[in-house]
């Protein structure tokens, strides 16, 4: 099988304005006492709406335009929208309205023109919201468009994480992510499990992804999954126990198929995992 890097790209020529955006970007929200909600309206009207960008308020409140225009102007805010985490009882409201304006301005670049597709300034801007956003946040973290969280705030992610199109990552329980983790395509990550019998029962477990463990596309890991190092879960599987270091787990519910070519000795994995405390 022909070994296929990537390959590099022209830079755009809006390379240079988008860095000096991002900059500018990245010193307010250095600030620690920065009003979240007010950057993240006044960033998405630029974006969306600049023809109002510098009388938010007035043109809100105007009205001669039209209902939908002043509704839609006004969702650039959001303390004008409710996210559904907001609405679980063991959302820590306080933590959440910190991260919550980085969150929808997240959600909401995706679906603008700047945003949409367009690969570098996409990465580049997740990568600045992470780490505000973000309980950790490794170095040369990588989200493409459409990832969604939970919470956010109980996100654990290590370094050269990355993180494919339309991922959930539902962190209600916490995710622990390790260092080189891949997450493909469409893959669900889980950390809370409803009860069988009364729905609104909730338990929230951690869920851990070692290092350079592999999800891939369609696949689904449940609350409270350990992943361990170099594991990998295959593609549409639903991976509802732990998954075993180095090896690849298929099928739902998802089992071990295979045993990675660059495995260690079987004797020196075991070790390893029991070390970590994740074996038995």
């Amino acid at each position: 099988m022909p070994y296929l890097p990537l390959k590099k790209v022209a830079e755009p020529g809006t390379r240079s304005l988008a860095t000096e955006w991002l900059e500018s970007l990245r010193a307010a929200l250095a600030d620690p006492n920065a009003d979240r909600a007010t950057i993240c309206r006044d960033t998405l009207t630029a974006l969306t709406y600049p023809e109002y960008a510098s009388n938010w308020e007035t043109a809100v409140a105007d009205a001669t335009l039209p209902h939908a225009t002043r509704l839609a102007l006004a969702s650039t805010d959001p303390r004008n929208v409710t996210l559904e985490p907001e609405y679980y009882g063991d959302c820590d409201d306080a933590r959440f309205q910190r991260v919550k304006p980085l969150l929808w301005l997240w959600y909401s670049f995706d679906r603008t023109a700047a945003g949409g597709q367009n690969v570098w300034l996409g990465v580049e801007l997740r990568r600045l919201l992470a780490t505000h956003i973000f309980k950790r946040c490794g170095e040369n973290f990588k989200a493409f468009q459409h990832v969604e969280f939970s919470f956010g705030y109980n996100m654990d992610v290590g370094d050269n994480v990355v993180v494919h199109r339309h991922v959930l990552l539902d962190d209600r329980g916490g995710i622990k992510l390790g260092n080189n983790v891949s997450i493909s395509d469409y893959a669900n990550i889980y950390s809370h499990t409803h009860s069988i019998v009364e729905q609104r029962e909730v338990t929230n477990a951690c869920t851990v992804l070692e290092d350079g463990v592999r999800i891939t596309y369609h696949a689904t890991v449940l609350a409270g999954v350990h992943v361990h190092e170099q594991g990998m879960v295959g593609a549409m599987a639903v991976a509802t126990k732990d998954v075993r270091p180095y090896q690849v787990y298929v099928g739902i519910p998802a089992k071990s198929v295979r045993v990675k070519p660059n495995a260690p000795a079987p004797d020196n994995i075991l070790k390893t995992a029991r070390e970590r405390g994740g074996m038995d």
